[in-house]
């Protein structure tokens, strides 16, 4: 492979490792099923700090019969738009309502007639025109924000189940059955059709480093051993290196590849 040849797949990025490890001039004492496993380490920790290695991402879902009557959303039972998998979900933001209070259509709610009245000096020409019309349904969308506000939730992502804190009932509550609602979410970059995220360099050092530190694990049993011509293993400093290296990579991690916390003002 030349050395300009991007990795493409999992195949090429584990023996992308290996020969920074020394093979195959030298011989990595670790296992196939080891070295899958430090490359699912990788690349569980890379998609769970590195923001390349998840995505945001909005699933409109509609509450049903069988979600009212369990409590909660069961994202292994209820079914999800295409394209998308309960197992790459990493984290539930938040839930937007779709069917907010601000689109009453009872003729004496507040809200109700004073769009009534903004459309009707829109056709005719009032004062302000379409700024003001502008104006007001910002002013409307902040009434509902403070009088309504977004639904607080509970993720679980060992139980992969979404808890919704609120009135949630059959008819009357405020997610009812038929009711829509827009989740954000953060979803994990499926490596099997993004062959890109094998090119990380990050990717690249961190599996690299974990391979190494399961290769010291498994030499170091061996400790002291004199090998023919008077080669002697030295597992554990192998160990330590790694150890080191590996240290020293997810402080990079958190530093330069971690999504910057959000900030609210208000």
């Amino acid at each position: 492979m030349s050395r300009y040849t991007k990795i493409q797949n999992r195949s090429q990025f584990i023996e992308y490792c290996l020969r920074r490890l020394g093979a195959p001039v030298i011989e990595i004492n670790v296992e196939d099923e080891q070295i899958d496993d430090r490359v699912n380490d990788a690349l569980q920790l890379f998609s769970e700090y590195g923001a390349e290695g998840s995505v945001r991402a909005y699933i409109g879902f509609t509450i049903t019969q069988e979600v009212v009557d369990r409590g909660f959303i069961d994202f292994d039972q209820d079914t999800l738009g295409s394209g998308f998998s309960s197992d790459n979900i990493l984290n539930v933001v938040r839930v937007l309502p779709i069917n907010d209070s601000a689109s009453s259509v009872n003729f004496m709610d507040v809200k109700y007639q004073m769009r009534l009245n903004d459309m009707w000096d829109l056709q005719n020409g009032g004062s302000g025109g379409l700024a003001q019309f502008e104006q007001m349904q910002q002013f409307l969308s902040t009434i509902d924000l403070k009088l309504t506000g977004h639904p607080q939730i509970q993720w679980s992502k060992a139980g992969n189940t979404l808890n919704i804190f609120g009135d949630i009932s059959g008819t009357t509550g405020d997610l009812r059955v038929g009711s829509k609602i827009m989740m954000e979410l953060y979803m994990t970059t499926d490596a099997n059709l993004n062959g890109k995220i094998y090119n990380n360099i990050f990717l690249k050092e961190y599996a690299t480093a974990l391979i190494k530190e399961q290769w010291g694990q498994n030499l170091i049993k061996f400790e002291g051993m004199i090998l023919p011509g008077g080669v002697q293993l030295n597992g554990r400093q192998i160990l330590e290196d790694a150890k080191q290296e590996i240290e020293t990579i997810r402080q990079r991690i958190y530093n330069e590849y971690d999504t910057p916390p959000d900030f609210f003002v208000g």
